[in-house]
């Protein structure tokens, strides 16, 4: 819910996901869960229907999605970060990419000059064949980082379920998706962002500060 020139960031996502078509969202909230809920409530005044799960162990990315699972009716799903920002017709790209191709796995990756905050992409032609959650600076050979929006086949949640906490203490999205590379075959669809395309991180307060005193990104979205 962070105020980004007069609405939340929040808003924005979630009108980006109508501009593709979506009307079912699903929402994971957590710390002051209060203030979304009583913002977008059911989603009627955006012609949506919301539902919200409450994730109150802070166990990760995985947690979080294994907390939707009764809720998807459908085989694939897409899954966006809440804090992460892209122009609307990625969001468009992803859902006509799963549409044209009917690709089980859709990962979105953002190029960068090093991945050590995010994750490191590795691919092989159209295809992910590794992930490396936060490299050591300076280390990673991929400027590819996951961007944090997905297709994801329901089978994610058999994997999700069989993993041991991270160092982090946390369940990994993106371990669980490699095992799924390495182990079962997994074939993961990479849409690589371009090197100029704007990608917002607003869990990076100096890049928050930096967007919210400058509205020329607007634009780009």
């Amino acid at each position: 819910m962070l105020p980004v020139h007069g609405r939340p960031l929040l808003e924005y996502i979630v009108e980006g996901l109508i501009h593709v078509g979506f009307r079912d969202l699903i929402i994971v909230v957590g710390y002051q869960k209060e203030q979304i809920i009583r913002h977008f409530q059911d989603g009627k005044k955006w012609g949506l229907n919301i539902e919200y799960v409450i994730q109150n162990n802070l166990n990760g990315t995985g947690g979080a999605v294994l907390l939707c699972e009764n809720l998807i009716p459908n085989q694939h799903f897409f899954l966006t970060w809440g804090d992460i920002l892209v122009p609307y017709q990625i969001y468009r790209e992803v859902n006509e990419l799963y549409t044209n191709e009917n690709q089980d796995f859709i990962l979105v990756a953002n190029y960068t000059k090093d991945p050590h905050k995010g994750a490191a992409i590795y691919y092989d032609g159209p295809y992910c064949v590794n992930i490396i959650e936060k490299p050591k600076k300076g280390k990673s050979k991929s400027n590819y980082n996951n961007c944090g929006i997905f297709i994801l086949s329901t089978n994610i949640f058999h994997v999700l379920k069989s993993l041991n906490l991270s160092k982090r203490g946390e369940i990994e999205l993106t371990q669980a998706i490699n095992i799924g590379i390495n182990e079962r075959n997994w074939k993961v669809r990479i849409v690589k962002m371009e090197k100029k395309q704007f990608r917002g991180d607003f869990g990076d307060k100096n890049i928050y500060k930096q967007l919210k005193s400058d509205s020329s990104w607007l634009n780009k979205i």
